[in-house]
């Protein structure tokens, strides 16, 4: 019987990572889209109904996340004939170790006149997609460097993208791209804060908004600002898929210099769980 990779599996109401999950900045914690892709699927499984869509959702990362079993709650905090908002909390070992909250709008006509829009062409997916699970997850993209599959050919000073193939939140069981719009999305920290010297601030969270929901399981970010001061950043990415953007990420991030990832790392770890991925899909 052949297996899938994902970033936890489910048993109980209990979410148990796998070794996708886990964070560069500490392997005993587990990385930011893991956590923002299980509180979308708590949203998509309890809300998305009678014609509601997530318009927003924000995540509070305020501390690491243990490398541990979770459990997830949420909570209905208003539903209205065009809105539906709801708080999610995730907890380890009982304690609260991430929060997020979602905002659910009722779709409609598109009102009459003309808005501006910004006038350069907006991000357009690499020339090829990552079509078989042997490929690597993600391409890097920087302005003047094209992409890649080597975050190190990327460690400059220009505009950061990233074409992201998603795996499952829970192995074995499919995803909706809003899910894996949310792993993607938290991403944002990764393609605004990333310089010469590899990435040197870490987010305590992240905001996307939607205007609609993606297709598909591959999607792309593309860095639109960063600003930063005193150890704090500040940071904006447009997310979008193969028919173009759909939404917009935003991120607070601080400094943490002592840990700084550079691409090289990255690299080598994202070939190893490349090697993971042939192998279980080759399990019988």
């Amino acid at each position: 019987m052949s297996t899938s990779p994902g970033y936890f599996t489910h048993a109980d109401g209990v979410y148990t990572p796998l070794r996708y999950s886990l964070s560069l900045w500490a392997p005993s914690t587990l990385s930011g889209p893991p956590v923002c892709g299980l509180m979308a699927r708590e949203v998509q499984a309890g809300y998305c109904a009678d014609g509601f869509t997530p318009a927003r959702l924000t995540v509070d990362l305020h501390r690491p996340v243990p490398a541990v079993p979770l459990t997830i709650a949420s909570e209905l905090i208003r539903d209205g004939n065009r809105v539906r908002s709801v708080t999610i909390v995730v907890r380890a070992d009982g304690e609260i170790v991430a929060r997020g909250s979602a905002l659910l709008l009722k779709r409609s006509a598109q009102p009459p006149g003309e808005v501006w829009r910004p006038d350069r062409d907006r991000p357009l997916p690499p020339p090829h997609v990552l079509a078989t699970i042997d490929q690597t997850m993600h391409l890097f993209g920087s302005d003047g460097q094209g992409w890649s599959m080597n975050m190190t050919e990327h460690q400059n000073d220009a505009r950061k993208r990233k074409w992201v193939r998603n795996i499952p939140v829970v192995a074995g069981e499919p995803s909706s791209p809003f899910c894996y719009a949310a792993m993607t999305g938290e991403q944002t920290s990764l393609v605004t804060n990333w310089g010469t010297e590899g990435i040197g601030f870490i987010n305590t969270d992240v905001s996307i908004t939607f205007s609609r929901m993606p297709v598909g399981d591959e999607m792309g970010l593309e860095a639109e600002s960063h600003l930063s001061d005193d150890g704090i950043a500040a940071g904006a990415a447009v997310l979008y898929d193969e028919q173009g953007a759909f939404g917009i990420c935003t991120t607070t991030a601080l400094a943490n210099a002592r840990r700084q990832i550079r691409g090289d790392v990255i690299d080598e770890l994202s070939e190893s769980f490349a090697a993971d991925a042939v192998g279980q899909s080759q399990v019988r």
